[in-house]
């Protein structure tokens, strides 16, 4: 063709006629016009965040095959779904108190007045529990905790007790969280306090903290567990004492003991008696298993 005819590779308006060159030669362009650097470096970064994200799965994945993660309660695997270190099929097991509760203790009523209040001194509000006890798998969790050494169910714990519900002004008024303390010889040998960790726990999703220096053990006790309620009460008489340090925090505060099992209270009452004869106004209990009685509904 001469002069005015079209030039190998273009239309007549003049645009390329190769279709497919013309797209890789256009939108790149484009594209860094309007990216820009920024553009480009966020790219490169979402690309070196997946990559990251791939060799922690295929880690991981390799770690779960050569030490796979058991349920500490029932010791079967756990899924990868199972954030904890208690398997989702356990806690939802667990036996919880069944309602109607009283609004005071929140032990279950059929009809009439409350006989669990009864073991309750004046000054204590309100209590509340998680599960029933000795019953599987609340019972395996707790002894995981206390005498096997896994020291991170107390947060699981803590996470299902943050949950329970309260009268309203328990909420409004709740200072502190008090763990019951535990004897030193105990501590030693378990390595920690598992009323504590649970409290701990507890003071995070509450926003409120925790006062462990407030009551501290005068005397050593023997284990409550083969104990009868008269031999319980006897062994926990004069067993705790206030703190030497911060008392005048206690004034007028409405606290809250911590403990793990809660069986006819004489701990925690024991506790709650030195926290009121050192200034406490009002004093409640949380826990998460409860021991139940003959005649409780399971």
């Amino acid at each position: 063709m001469g002069e005015g005819g079209a030039k190998e590779g273009q239309s007549r308006g003049g645009r390329t006629a190769d279709a497919a060159r013309a797209g890789r030669a256009l939108v790149p362009p484009l594209v860094r016009d309007r990216a820009g650097s920024r553009g480009n470096a966020a790219v490169a970064a979402l690309a070196d965040i997946w990559r990251r994200l791939d060799a922690r799965e295929q880690l991981s994945g390799a770690i779960d095959l050569l030490l796979p993660r058991a349920c500490v309660s029932c010791e079967r695997l756990l899924s990868r779904l199972d954030t904890g270190i208690v398997c989702g099929l356990c806690w939802s097991r667990l036996a919880y108190l069944p309602s109607p509760r009283c609004e005071r203790c929140g032990h279950p009523i059929s009809s009439g007045s409350c006989r669990w209040c009864e073991l309750l001194p004046p000054f204590v509000r309100a209590v509340r529990s998680v599960c029933w006890m000795p019953v599987e798998p609340a019972s395996s969790i707790v002894h995981a905790l206390k005498y096997e050494g896994w020291a991170a169910v107390a947060t699981e714990m803590a996470e299902r007790m943050s949950r329970l519900a309260w009268p309203p002004d328990v909420v409004d008024e709740r200072a502190a969280l008090v763990p019951i303390p535990l004897a030193s010889a105990r501590k030693r040998q378990r390595g920690y306090n598992q009323s504590a960790l649970i409290a701990s726990g507890l003071g995070l999703r509450w926003r409120i903290p925790v006062w462990e220096d407030v009551v501290v053990r005068s005397r050593e006790t023997s284990s409550q567990t083969r104990l009868t309620p008269e031999q319980r009460l006897d062994n926990v008489a004069g067993s705790f004492r206030a703190g030497d340090r911060q008392l005048e925090r206690l004034r007028s505060a409405h606290v809250v003991i911590v403990d793990d099992v809660v069986t006819t209270a004489a701990t925690l009452n024991a506790c709650a008696k030195v926290l009121y004869e050192s200034g406490a106004r009002i004093i409640s209990y949380v826990t998460f298993g409860r021991a139940h009685a003959s005649g409780d509904r399971l």
